[in-house]
């Protein structure tokens, strides 16, 4: 009797074995595999983003690569260019300088929150993102961050642009030219474009990080790198 009744348990549990669908007992074939592939690209990323923001931090950073260069917005730039053409432009070349000058210096903080937002990558996200395309990561990190990341990065840039004498120069340069009314809407309207065109310089830089690191063995730092992208 007891044999027969191991035999039905036997039995029920090879039932029970074969009638459970492929998929479900995938996470557990593939554990391993998921959980290198999110390791490495939270860790490529980290890699990536520290890299660029390192770079892009250091003297010069945006101002002497034309590639990330932060230029003046709108009527500033206009006012840059035509003035530029007569050798007129002195006060407008002052700024645009601290304009990325002041960009260099938010690289800290836009490092930390790169590296912060990585954590927040999911398996499903990461699995995806190793089969991606070289630039995939960093796709994914522009698109699920960047609203998150300019609105961090505002008030810093408000206080490097101050610290670099930035506004000092804007609002003499609108005395100059008797523009003092557009005063405090270029101001508003410079803090925005400078974080948006830094955090383009920081994802145009995280890009060639991720290619590097997708392409070149030297570049994988870590067993971790190794493993996913060999």
């Amino acid at each position: 009797m007891q044999n027969h009744v191991r035999r039905r348990a036997l039995l029920a549990g090879l039932i029970v074995s074969a009638a459970t669908p492929a998929a479900a007992q995938q996470p557990l074939l593939d554990s391993l595999t998921q959980s290198d592939a999110s390791a490495g690209i939270r860790g490529a990323l980290s890699l990536a983003a520290t890299n660029a923001t390192y770079r892009l931090g250091q003297p010069d950073g945006f101002w002497a690569d034309g590639r990330v260069r932060i230029p003046l917005p709108g009527p500033l730039g206009q006012a840059q260019s035509t003035l530029g053409r007569f050798g007129m432009a002195g006060m407008l070349d002052t700024l645009h300088e601290r304009i990325n000058r002041a960009a260099e210096g938010t690289m800290p903080e836009a490092g930390a929150a790169f590296v912060d937002a990585v954590r927040r990558i999911t398996i499903a996200d990461a699995i995806d993102i190793v089969r991606g395309p070289d630039d995939a990561a960093t796709r994914y990190l522009r698109e699920n961050t960047e609203t998150r990341l300019t609105n961090l990065l505002r008030r810093p840039m408000r206080d490097a642009l101050t610290e670099s004498g930035a506004f000092t120069v804007m609002r003499a340069a609108l005395r100059e030219f008797r523009l003092t009314s557009m005063s405090n809407d270029l101001r508003d309207e410079v803090v925005a474009f400078s974080t948006e065109k830094a955090l383009d310089g920081c994802f145009f830089w995280i890009a060639r990080e991720e290619l590097a690191i997708r392409r070149d063995p030297l570049r994988r730092t870590t067993d971790i790198l190794r493993r996913v992208f060999g």
